[in-house]
């Protein structure tokens, strides 16, 4: 955490630099991007802060029931609460100032406001992708190496596994980040998205943006196809594992362990495959603006739903959770009566 609050004051400190390439090449006068997207349509406010305020609460309430329950203090959920506080800061990166500017019809975000924005995403992006990394191993130890689970992920390296995840990801950002300060922007400033997407920033750049480029590329396969390669290569030795059990009633047990993580590990990559290839395949912003939306929304949201609807412990703890903070209104009077 000491390591994280140092690189969040010192990026927050180097923003703040006036004389950066990025604030002189702006020609407008004012140093804003404007970001075109839904601020012009004030009815979706109501339905995207129902959204966030459901992901939010979802999140947080899977993070209580973990820390609350001492059944769920295991490496499985360990990471699983952690996954849910990214979620909460990744959907929060981008959806709290779209929520503003669509409150107060205005387009703009300061150029120091937009490296933020394009700094936490990309952390808690990656976050993700890496966390869902850590999960897909943790379930490979727990099916192909069940008699050593406890003994491989113990306390420590769980511990090392997650700030491992968080140092990486913030590299990873401050490297795509900073370099972005080098670069110079002349009288086009509209942004065809609802946030500081990264490539949509580029495009507007006057300087060449190869270096950019380049390290854009470096981080995806270090922080991207790595991860997934790792997914990958865990789920063929966990479905090799499942398929040498010889009872149905052991598969599906097995299968069941790691169904959950299965299931978001698609939606968020489906997802944001879709929003690459999206934009890639067609110029049109909308289809690229409906895939942003389910990757950075719809994708956080649904996180907590999948892993309590189809997890009978976290039901359990959920339900605990709630009936200790939402006591029946009728008990405290009877039971202070009969006192």
């Amino acid at each position: 955490m000491l390591i994280w609050s140092e690189s969040c004051l010192a990026f927050c400190l180097f923003l703040d630099k006036a004389s950066s390439p990025m604030e002189r090449g702006n020609q407008t006068g004012a140093g804003h991007f404007l970001l075109l997207r839904f601020t012009e349509k004030p009815f979706l406010f109501g339905l995207f802060l129902s959204m966030y305020l459901v992901t939010f609460t979802g999140n947080l309430l899977l993070i209580l029931a973990v820390s609350s329950d001492s059944h769920l203090h295991t490496p499985m959920y360990f990471f699983l609460a952690n996954l849910s506080f990214v979620d909460i800061c990744f959907t929060s990166t981008t959806v709290l100032k779209m929520l503003w500017n669509i409150q107060a019809q205005r387009k703009l975000i300061t150029c120091a406001g937009c490296l933020s924005q394009i700094f936490f995403f990309i952390v808690f992006g990656c976050l993700d992708n890496l966390l869902l990394t850590v999960m897909a191993y943790d379930r490979f130890v727990a099916i192909c190496h069940p008699l050593h689970y406890m003994v491989i992920m113990n306390p420590q390296l769980c511990r090392l596994l997650a700030v491992g995840s968080w140092c990486i990801s913030v590299m990873g950002s401050l490297l795509e980040t900073l370099t972005l300060l080098r670069l110079s922007f002349c009288t086009n400033m509209e942004i065809p998205h609802f946030f500081c997407d990264l490539p949509e920033v580029l495009k507007l750049a006057c300087s060449d943006t190869f270096v950019n480029t380049m390290v854009v590329y470096f981080v995806t396969i270090v922080l991207g196809v790595f991860p997934l390669s790792g997914i990958l290569f865990s789920y063929s030795q966990i479905f090799s594992s499942i398929l040498k059990i010889s009872s149905a009633r052991g598969k599906y047990k097995a299968f069941s362990t790691c169904g959950s993580h299965l299931s978001v590990v698609s939606l968020f990559y489906g997802t944001g495959l879709g929003v690459y290839l999206s934009s890639a395949a067609t110029s049109s912003s909308r289809t690229s603006l409906v895939a942003s939306v389910m990757y950075t929304i719809v994708t956080p949201m649904l996180n907590p739903f999948i892993y309590s609807l189809r997890n009978r412990d976290m039901k359990g703890a959920l339900g605990r959770l709630l009936s200790r903070a939402v006591p029946l209104s009728v008990g405290g009077p009877l039971q202070d009566s009969h006192e």
